[in-house]
């Protein structure tokens, strides 16, 4: 059994896994845990995201990518997708390999002020994504900083790792994939496929987590709350329900943003 520092604590933990891992599952959904602040929607794969970002982490399998601004992708395993909906965006996933596509999908809300932008699109290979190693752990630093390295994107904490790290007023959870975790003065064992809800609890004593299985391995995600109303219909995620009315009346009329809707065809989407 190996522990590790941490200065949170267990708030809450659920079983969280979907009859099929190919098919859309909310492992984490705001309207079910109000406290994770600012995050949407944590999923196994696909969705079309509107005035959010939409964070894609690859674990095995082959995916294509496409949107009506122009970009276009190819994701493989280890590799990393960052789409911003902004003010508005059609895009298409679909598998390019035989088999299950296992993946991880984050949405975030943006700030009020934020919500119509540029669509943005970044894309990040498994080469590219710092993988720091210390004692035995091993960190894929997504975004944000761990173990003294910092990634390319700064303003979401998304890793992939055996460790923890504290982000004090940040709200934070852990999604278990292999192996198995408890928490410090926890009895409760973390199996596999759990969303953890961490405690924000900087003004505690150090804490520790403590790994039972050789190889565990999680996310950790953590961001700092925007303290906002939170209206969302489907891909649709604003304020208020006058913003989601006129969302909506955009997108099917193709204006404020979705113009060019009207022309665009997927290609990847006209062979399956």
């Amino acid at each position: 059994m190996t522990s590790y520092p941490a200065s949170r604590v267990l708030l809450r933990a659920a079983l969280s896994v979907g009859h099929d891992m190919q098919s859309i599952h909310a492992v984490c959904r705001t309207s079910s845990a109000e406290n994770i602040d600012s995050f949407l929607l944590f999923q196994w794969s696909n969705g079309k995201p509107l005035q959010a970002d939409f964070v894609t982490y690859l674990l095995s399998g082959i995916t294509a990518h496409e949107d009506s601004c122009g970009h276009s992708g190819r994701l493989e395993p280890g590799d990393l997708q960052w789409m911003t909906g902004g003010h508005g965006v059609i895009h298409a996933e679909m598998p390019v390999s035989d088999g299950r596509i296992h993946g991880l999908q984050l949405w975030v809300n943006l700030k009020s002020a934020d919500k119509m932008v540029e669509p943005q699109y970044q894309e990040l290979k498994s080469k590219e994504i710092p993988k720091p190693s210390k004692d035995g752990v091993t960190v894929n630093v997504i975004s944000g900083e761990a173990l003294g390295v910092i990634a390319q994107a700064t303003d979401l904490r998304f890793q992939c790792f055996n460790y923890s790290i504290s982000f004090s007023g940040w709200t934070a959870f852990i999604y278990t994939l292999a192996g198995s975790l408890c928490p410090d003065d926890d009895l409760q064992t973390i199996e596999p496929h759990h969303t953890v809800v961490l405690e924000d609890a900087s003004e505690w004593k150090t804490r520790y987590l403590f790994f039972y299985s050789e190889e565990s391995h999680f996310v950790l995600i953590a961001g700092e709350p925007i303290n906002e109303p939170v209206v969302q219909h489907e891909p649709f995620v604003m304020n208020t329900q006058e913003e989601i009315d006129q969302a909506i009346s955009d997108y099917r009329s193709a204006t404020n943003g979705f113009e060019r809707a009207k022309v665009w065809q997927s290609k990847i989407g006209q062979k399956f």
